[in-house]
């Protein structure tokens, strides 16, 4: 029997669903990158990190991160080559940064700006919010894209 994966950390979610190739009109068989291979890539080929550094990052092993690594640089390939859109999407990852409750309407959000203050629901606008204290990675889990 295999063993569990780990959860692994992402600073945050990307800001956008995907990308797409200009002059196709076809969106079939989308190009599916989970979250921690975006995160692989952005951190080995934007932060400029090494494997081992950005496997400490993420949480996992480095051998690991290769393997998320090679996976997410054969998906960009395939896309790129076949003109395919690239949607980033699911995985097994928790995000590293502040998250809030809404005593209101009993939301559960992020800030990922941590310079700034929250003053605000980001769903119902209400001002009764509170810092969430518990910084467990199961409570962060993304199972499915829920892309509000």
């Amino acid at each position: 029997m295999a063993r569990p994966k780990r959860i692994r950390r992402m600073t945050n979610p990307p800001h956008f669903k995907g990308y797409r190739p200009i002059g196709l009109t076809e969106e079939n068989n989308p190009v599916v990158l989970n979250y921690e291979e975006y995160e692989a890539i952005r951190l080995s080929d934007y932060e400029l990190h090494g494997q081992v550094e950005a496997a400490l990052e993420m949480g996992i092993s480095r051998p690991t991160f290769g393997r998320i690594y090679e996976s997410a640089r054969r998906k960009v390939a395939r896309a790129f080559v076949l003109g395919r859109p690239i949607v980033f999407e699911g995985g097994k990852v928790y995000f590293d940064s502040d998250w809030y409750s809404c005593n209101t309407c009993d939301c559960l959000f992020n800030h990922p700006a941590k310079e700034e203050d929250v003053t605000c629901c980001a769903l119902c606008n209400s001002s009764d919010i509170e810092q969430c204290k518990e910084n467990s990675q199961t409570n962060y889990q993304v199972k499915e894209t829920n892309n509000c």
